[in-house]
């Protein structure tokens, strides 16, 4: 139950997009696709799997016995780094398609504070190895649907006549939003 209630709310109740705020840049640059919001979801689900992973090896077998604790943000910025070239790396060779549509996106994944901030969570709240997994699942899966989501209001979006002063950014701003107050509505439920 402990672990459901952890992969909980990271995707939804303390959801790292709309609740947070951390990843705005993907979320508004690349959800103008469902297919290209999904890809890049599942891109950064990966890098938070393996960040959480490996973030939580680093700081507990190798910064904490050694005391090096204030090495942490540097440790975690060379993971997030190296995990997001093999990424890069892998979805270039299997995808050209996906990867011309992640564009500038995908090396932008390094320096999403989302992910930053998924390896900082975990130290702060003290998860044990397999919370930490559950943890990145679950904010890996709540980006993935923010962004999903967000895709999928927009691409109805251009269908429908918005007033000119509000088409593109405006209007994307406001469903942001919008979207950011209905999962606020979660916040009451753990």
């Amino acid at each position: 139950m402990e672990l459901f209630l952890i992969f909980f709310s990271a995707s939804i109740v303390n959801n790292f997009v709309l609740s947070y705020f951390l990843g705005i840049c993907p979320f508004i640059g690349v959800s103008n696709k469902i297919s290209s919001a999904v890809s890049m979801g599942m891109a950064t689900t990966f890098v938070m799997v393996i960040t959480a992973i490996v973030s939580w090896l680093i700081y507990h077998m190798i910064l904490v016995p050694f005391q090096l604790e204030f090495l942490q943000y540097v440790a975690f910025i060379l993971v997030i780094a190296s995990l997001v070239q093999f990424v890069e790396m892998f979805i270039k060779k299997v995808s050209q398609p996906l990867y011309r549509a992640l564009g500038i996106f995908l090396p932008l994944i390094t320096t999403n504070c989302a992910i930053l901030g998924l390896a900082l969570f975990l130290v702060l709240r003290d998860y044990n190895f397999l919370e930490s997994i559950v943890f990145g699942v679950g904010a890996g899966a709540g980006f993935t649907l923010a962004l999903t989501i967000m895709a999928g209001i927009r691409e109805e979006l251009d269908l429908a006549d918005v007033p000119k002063p509000l088409q593109g950014a405006p209007i994307t701003l406001m469903v942001a939003g919008i979207l950011a107050l209905a999962f606020m509505g979660f916040s009451g439920l753990l």
